[in-house]
């Protein structure tokens, strides 16, 4: 380990810069908010109530989620063994970073009337395949970064990079570009380079900012970053591959501590999904917040993710991740209690004032603390995966990774959409992210705190 470079780690650090700005801009406080208000606005012109067409345009907006979780998920696994048995991951992560660059830019073409809506969701939600899929591979790297107890620094590290690139495009967007009912940006000015404020072009050109940002900041990742020439040479035939996949999932279920590490994580991350998807819309259809206010919402989420995340890298490098995890679940807990209580005009069933601002500052807060938390759960997570992953088989572990945070990840969407065409109340649909988040907190006291370490060290 004495002769990985500070290049390869600053390298494989600037994946998450590059693609932060897709959950932070795109999935989250800009392009997402966008999508809800412009399909909320198609289906008012169908002729549905306004309560009916918000809730339309958040099942909509969770089904696509569903589709493209239940893809990553039984994809990621075969992906992982593939690129293990032959000891590449970076044509991979080249591959998908195409596909993204791609998608991200056609999210230009949402117009205002939603007549192609139904084509960007499935752009959009492409994107999110490529971006998810990229990540995995990326992940699969860590391991062979440093020393077992600095990996839980590094991943904090790079994720508190990542969430700060998230800070910067987001003031780019906000300050530049991203218009408000009246026209201008944050600044009080007309959108850069002459954006029709009325076409929502300063909003839509969100998808060729994050394009352009992941091809630029990419560029150390693939001049530093290389696969371990250590690693691979098994055959990649089809039937190998998944002879040995089909191995490795059997041998889950002898080991306790993975078992319940990847079914706990599976429950607590497909909540936490669902707060990162969900929070812009839940912005924009129940506070009825603007684009630049959500933004701002984004920027304090972003900074607090940036700050906490990198204090729990360093807490993970003392502690473990187990206990980091364990706290900022409790912390989602309490937020999600939150968001189901409160309304524009009422807090757990007490009125309040015509024109009171306590929602917008009791939702600043919640931003704050889903952002940090959310940060700390990422890291540590990734960190404890490392504690139960085989030195060589990372892409493989980190595909089981992946298929238990997306398999189920229809879960979450599913719920929320069923919750919010039941009550008809986009706060209720809130209710089950709370169950999963205890579910997952449950599931987390049958987890070893030091992984696997022991068995490899051994082997």
């Amino acid at each position: 380990m004495a002769t990985i470079s500070k290049k390869r780690i600053w390298g494989w650090m600037a994946f998450d810069w590059a693609s932060q700005p897709f959950y932070t801009l795109g999935l989250t406080f800009i392009f997402g908010p966008y999508f809800a208000a412009v399909a909320a606005e198609y289906y008012l012109g169908t002729g549905l109530e306004e309560s009916t067409a918000k809730a339309q345009a958040q099942g909509m907006w969770s089904a696509g989620q569903t589709v493209a979780g239940l893809v990553i998920a039984f994809s990621a696994p075969f992906l992982g063994a593939f690129a293990d048995n032959s000891g590449r991951k970076m044509p991979w992560i080249a591959f998908f970073s195409i596909i993204y660059i791609a998608a991200t830019w056609m999210l230009w073409g949402l117009m205002p009337d939603g007549s192609n809506i139904i084509w960007i969701l499935v752009i959009f939600y492409v994107g999110f395949v490529a971006a998810e899929s990229g990540l995995n591979f990326v992940n699969a790297i860590l391991p062979s970064l440093g020393k077992k107890e600095d990996i839980g620094r590094i991943s904090g590290s790079g994720a508190a990079f990542g969430y700060w690139g998230g800070v910067v495009s987001l003031f780019v967007m906000l300050l530049l570009l991203a218009e408000s009912d009246a026209g201008v940006t944050l600044l009080g000015n007309p959108p850069l380079f002459g954006l029709d404020p009325e076409m929502r072009e300063g909003t839509r050109s969100v998808g060729p900012l994050i394009a352009i940002w992941y091809a630029v900041f990419m560029i150390p990742f693939f001049l530093w970053v290389r696969d371990d020439p250590h690693l691979g040479g098994k055959s990649t035939r089809l039937g190998d591959v998944a002879r040995d996949l089909w191995a490795t999932l059997k041998s889950v279920r002898e080991r306790k501590s993975l078992l319940n590490f990847l079914v706990g994580s599976m429950f607590y991350r497909d909540a936490l999904n669902a707060l990162y998807a969900f929070g812009g819309v839940y912005a924009a259809l129940v506070l009825d917040w603007q684009t630049i206010q959500i933004g701002v919402f984004g920027i304090v989420a972003a900074i607090a993710a940036a700050i906490v995340t990198w204090l729990s890298g360093l807490a993970d490098q003392r502690f473990g991740p187990k206990p980091v995890i364990r706290v900022a679940v409790w912390v989602l807990i309490i937020v999600s209690i939150t968001v189901v209580g409160m309304s524009r005009e009422a807090l757990f069933g007490f009125p309040l004032a015509q024109g009171s601002n306590l929602p917008d500052i009791i939702f600043y807060v919640c931003g704050a603390c889903i952002g940090g938390a959310g940060g700390a759960v990422y890291s540590a997570s990734r960190s404890m995966m490392v504690r139960h992953t085989h030195p060589d088989r990372p892409a493989e572990a980190f595909g089981l990774f992946a298929l238990t945070g997306k398999a189920t990840a229809f879960l979450a969407p599913a719920f929320i959409t069923l919750f919010t065409f039941l009550t008809g109340n986009n706060q209720l649909g809130f209710l089950p992210v709370i169950f999963l988040f205890l579910i997952g907190l449950l599931l987390l006291r049958w987890v070893n705190k030091d992984g696997d370490r022991a068995e490899w060290s051994a082997d």
